[in-house]
């Protein structure tokens, strides 16, 4: 057994396992049931605790998305990626929506932000540069909108002369 933890006590129900999961953070409901079973419960065991979760507002899909969406966000992640992020949670597309528009973000100063902190306060030098910070941002998650917003006005390019 590793240092520091404790041994399982195998007579804990699969409702006060996944009570105690709560306990530490928010889950969602598909997290929960992973977790019951990598712990060696079955998922006819672990869906009526959650179930039971769910009716006593301990488990809360909406609250999991609302939180998560504010950690990453925290993190400097856009919504795209927050989005795909709770969709692989199985949250249901409302769900994602509302816990996204609720986190009142200007997005545009937050990929700024991201795009300072990873590359300094200079302008791109040149097109492979812009193209590069972009790229940066597409993959944390902003979109195309926001991120040629950002990306066009640290330089004014207007594209190249074909003459």
């Amino acid at each position: 057994m590793p240092r520091g933890r404790k041994p399982q006590d195998d007579t804990r129900s699969v409702y006060d396992k996944a009570l105690g999961l709560l306990a530490r953070r928010e889950h969602s409901a598909r997290e929960l049931k992973t977790k019951l079973a990598v712990r060696g419960h079955a998922t006819g065991e672990a869906a009526p605790a959650i179930a039971r979760l769910r009716d006593q507002h301990y488990q809360s899909d909406e609250r999991f998305a609302a939180s998560l969406s504010r950690r990453r966000a925290a993190q400097g992640y856009g919504p795209r990626r927050i989005e795909a992020e709770l969709r692989m949670h199985g949250l249901v597309d409302a769900a994602i929506r509302d816990a996204v528009a609720g986190l009142d973000i200007d997005w545009t100063r937050l990929a700024s932000g991201q795009l300072l902190r990873r590359f300094g306060g200079g302008p791109a030098a040149d097109r492979a540069e812009r193209a590069k910070r972009a790229g940066f941002l597409l993959r944390r998650g902003f979109d195309p909108a926001t991120v040629r917003a950002v990306t066009r006005a640290e330089v004014d390019d207007p594209g190249p002369d074909f003459d």
